[in-house]
């Protein structure tokens, strides 16, 4: 372990840390190991045992001024937060291959109606991205899943917000009446 100790008019510091009087018991204790030469107990307890490098800086013509903060980046460990859905492992689909799904989606969309586009993210990582009129309801986002999917025409799924999730229960709702306009949703597997 490598230390610093810095000697000030007022009391020394260990690696810019803060200032010990030099009139405090403990602290005349420590410098009087370090002037025998020996490593501290305090130290010692800090190394389990292990190696100690002291050096040292003779700043007794000033008084101890606190050192900046230097910025330190996180060193922890993440927590995931959010659903139980798995990952998405799919890479985001290129403005072609949205404007392809949307080309071949058995959707009737009425153009004099205000229309909304829906992604859709499936269990299998896959993902539908679709426009939908606002007036369809939750039970057409089910069948256009089937239509585009047949492997889950056998499959038991719901359909779930992305935040806060929310299971879509009453597929007769209409998309605005769900509140999920311009949203993405999520299948999950039952």
């Amino acid at each position: 372990v490598q230390i610093l100790l810095k000697l000030w008019r007022n009391g020394f510091s260990l690696d810019d840390g803060e200032l010990r009087s030099y009139s405090d018991p403990t602290n005349a204790q420590f410098l009087e190991s370090v002037k025998r030469g020996e490593i501290p107990l305090e130290l010692q307890r800090l190394v389990h045992g292990g190696q100690v490098n002291l050096d040292m800086e003779d700043h007794q013509e000033q008084e101890y001024v606190k050192p900046r903060l230097r910025f330190k980046a996180f060193s922890g460990e993440g927590q995931k937060l959010g659903s139980l859905t798995p990952e998405i492992v799919s890479t985001p689909s290129s403005p072609e291959e949205e404007e392809k799904s949307i080309l071949n989606a058995p959707v009737l969309i009425d153009d004099s109606m205000p229309a909304t586009k829906i992604q859709i993210r499936l269990a299998d990582g896959s993902r539908l991205i679709q426009r939908f009129n606002q007036t369809h309801r939750i039970k057409h986002i089910r069948d256009f899943i089937i239509q585009s999917r047949p492997a889950f025409a056998t499959t038991d799924f719901v359909l779930v917000t992305t935040f806060p999730n929310k299971e879509l229960t009453d597929e007769n709702l209409t998309l605005q009446e769900a509140d999920i306009l311009n949203t993405v949703i999520l299948q999950q597997l039952k």
